[in-house]
């Protein structure tokens, strides 16, 4: 099946950032992949994480969620819900998709607070990144978003 332009949706509300901005060297430096980062609305108890493009979950943590497969061709996109949260084992997060679940864009698929992530004295930035993507093939958004407002665009190779 031949790739088509893929719109990647903002999981989270907040202000658009670059990943150099991201206090992580990997994020930072695009070793994932190219992307952008949200520094999410803080002073919400609890905040849902949709997918950012419709898929299958092809790989679900607490703090992390890849959405690939059908909706988005053969290309992942790599949801990171905060800086360093994986030493949270899982504390303050709430799964609402499964492995192998087909969800559609703008589906809730995790529930945490950002506020929280800040408490613990983490980054709450979350790097949204197109995972194994060559950097040309995207024009990347800027400013303030609402959950599920466009954020970039992943284009099919010419």
């Amino acid at each position: 099946m031949p790739l088509t332009n893929l719109s990647v949706l903002a999981p989270v509300a907040g202000r658009v950032t670059t990943l150099d901005e991201v206090p992580d060297p990997v994020f930072a430096a695009g070793m994932v992949g190219p992307g952008l980062a949200i520094a999410p609305v803080l002073g919400t108890a609890v905040v849902e994480a949709l997918a950012p493009v419709g898929g299958v979950v092809a790989a679900i943590h607490p703090h992390a969620f890849v959405i690939a497969g059908p909706g988005a061709g053969e290309r992942g996109v790599l949801v990171h819900l905060g800086i360093d949260t994986v030493q949270l084992k899982g504390r303050g997060f709430e799964l609402l998709a499964e492995l192998g679940e087909e969800v559609a864009a703008r589906q809730p698929v995790v529930r945490w607070s950002p506020d929280d992530v800040v408490a613990r004295g983490m980054s709450a930035l979350v790097p949204v990144i197109a995972l194994a993507a060559d950097p040309a093939m995207l024009d990347l958004g800027s400013g303030d978003v609402e959950a599920g407002d466009h954020l970039f665009d992943w284009h099919a190779q010419p």
